[in-house]
């Protein structure tokens, strides 16, 4: 009889979650971040904002 292996990991629940309708599609995007990270949300968005603006991308802001 073969063993069972049973999930030791228990589920938790994402950190942010986004929703896009696009059309009839429905896209729902599920973010985590690592459990013992220091860096807040800001800290996260202000480097993803500095790499856009090193990359020569202009931000987009939405009315």
């Amino acid at each position: 009889m073969a063993e069972n292996k049973q999930n030791t990991t228990l589920e938790r629940r994402p950190d942010c979650v986004t929703e896009i309708r696009m059309g009839n599609t429905v896209l729902v995007v599920s973010g985590f971040f690592k459990k013992d990270t220091t860096d807040t949300a800001a800290d996260k968005m202000m480097k993803v904002l500095e790499a856009e603006a090193a990359a020569g991308h202009k931000a987009q802001l939405s009315p």
